[in-house]
């Protein structure tokens, strides 16, 4: 694989989360942003979250489901983040990222707010993905998850970052 910046119409990897910014992870999540940028093309979204508006947890699910539906576009594989979902190894999450590549798609993942994500989102999704069986903040799932994005595409160009 080519060590340079992606090219303008290569793979691209939104990360859509529900809730506050980073906090005091930011300059961690900043950190593999950058690194993240000369491997494809990068785009976090932050999107509000409904839960402090005195809605239940189903409502805010719902009212959040429209705001991360309206993000995926038609040449999206959407992966939803939760934590029963599936667990891959870093070698599989990389897989994943090739077969991406290979057939022109792009990758929105859905980190869901304080209530999770919706049974919508999930039943769309191309994949559910777990992180870990324990419950992770949000944030710390962005940063775990670029963190792991950037490993898998450290394993596609054969760099000795993973061990």
């Amino acid at each position: 694989m080519d060590r340079r910046a992606p090219r303008e119409g290569g793979l691209k990897i939104r990360v859509v989360s529900v809730g506050k910014g980073s906090g005091l992870l930011a300059p961690a999540v900043e950190d593999y942003a950058q690194r993240l940028s000369h491997c494809a093309r990068l785009e976090l979204l932050e999107l509000k979250a409904a839960s402090g508006k005195k809605l239940s947890a189903a409502e805010a699910r719902r009212a959040e489901r429209q705001s991360i539906v309206q993000k995926v576009k038609p040449r999206d594989w959407l992966i939803a983040l939760d934590e029963r979902g599936q667990l891959l190894s870093s070698v599989e999450l990389s897989r994943l990222i090739e077969q991406a590549q290979n057939q022109s798609r792009d990758l929105l993942f859905a980190v869901g707010g304080d209530e999770g994500l919706a049974p919508e989102v999930i039943g769309a999704a191309r994949l559910v993905l777990s992180l870990s069986r324990l419950t992770l903040p949000h944030r710390l799932a962005r940063l775990v998850l670029l963190e792991q994005l950037y490993r898998a595409f450290t394993l596609l160009r054969g760099e000795p970052y993973h061990k």
